[in-house]
């Protein structure tokens, strides 16, 4: 068969590379997840010097402040956009006043989660992809092994706690600086009365809405670090290998935070009539 049908058997194998690939993620985030526990326990002042490396950064990043202030400028000129394109589509309708309601209800729903998460791709995540795959290929995690030191709680379980615990803050600052952006490009620099925008903002901006765009936030962190963790643990191949692997991290959850966004968006407000517009 080997020689009649080479590219079915190629093909053959490709799908079991890709099944073993699925089980080996899977039994990760498994076991990842239970190993929490013990890094709470065990490992405290590991991970509150990761979440402070996490939140402020290391080495010339935290000059800047790191993750903080990265997130911050990131939703800041995302919801500035949404209130200029905003302002602008809807004037062509002569409903300009409205973007106070844009506002409140596209940032909070989609711009800042998504933006958030990306941000947390970008510095969280490919930080830790590319610490734990030097310590892979330098062969630290096998002294930590010989040491009788579990990695997978010292090393995985600590940087996800960490990760869930910086979302939270982190989070709120990206949601604000998404409001204030869009505040004052609409009022300053738009021109639009600060009376209007304001009623139209805080007449449909939901609090619940709030509650479940943290919700959101915290599982793309969670989905974020558990990549990145993976790629990161199981990278190959010297200092390339770990390029290759931070490249694929990324890409990995790139995708896991737009298909967060959507499943969620689904299920919230898939079936949603809320909106009563009536002049």
């Amino acid at each position: 068969m080997s020689t009649q049908f080479p590219r079915t058997r190629r093909g053959y194998r490709r799908v079991l590379g890709v099944v073993d690939t699925i089980g080996d993620q899977a039994t990760f985030y498994v076991s990842a997840i239970f190993s929490m526990g013990r890094a709470l326990r065990v490992y405290r002042r590991e991970t509150v010097r990761l979440l402070a490396e996490i939140s402020m950064g290391t080495g010339l990043l935290a000059v800047i402040g790191g993750t903080v202030v990265i997130m911050g400028f990131l939703t800041l000129f995302a919801g500035a956009t949404v209130a200029v394109q905003g302002y602008s589509s809807l004037g062509e309708v002569g409903v300009s006043a409205l973007t106070g309601f844009l506002s409140a209800y596209v940032n909070i729903r989609v711009v800042a989660p998504v933006t958030a998460g990306i941000g947390l791709a970008a510095t969280i995540g490919a930080g830790t992809t590319a610490q734990l795959g030097a310590m892979r290929i330098s062969e630290e995690i096998d002294a930590l092994e010989v040491m009788a030191i579990r990695s997978m709680p010292f090393l995985v379980s600590t940087r996800v706690l960490a990760g869930l615990i910086a979302v939270v803050p982190l989070y709120s600052i990206a949601v604000l600086a998404s409001f204030l952006a869009s505040r004052i490009a609409t009022v300053q620099f738009l021109g639009q009365s600060a009376g209007v925008y304001d009623h139209y903002f805080t007449t449909f901006l939901i609090p619940s809405d709030v509650l479940w765009s943290f919700a959101q936030a915290i599982a793309m962190a969670l989905i974020v670090m558990l990549i990145h963790s993976y790629y990161g643990f199981r990278a190959t191949g010297g200092a390339a290998g770990v390029g290759v692997a931070t490249g694929r991290a990324v890409r990995a959850s790139l995708i896991a935070v737009v298909t967060v966004t959507l499943l969620i968006s689904l299920a919230l407000y898939g079936g949603a009539r809320q909106l009563h517009l009536a002049g």
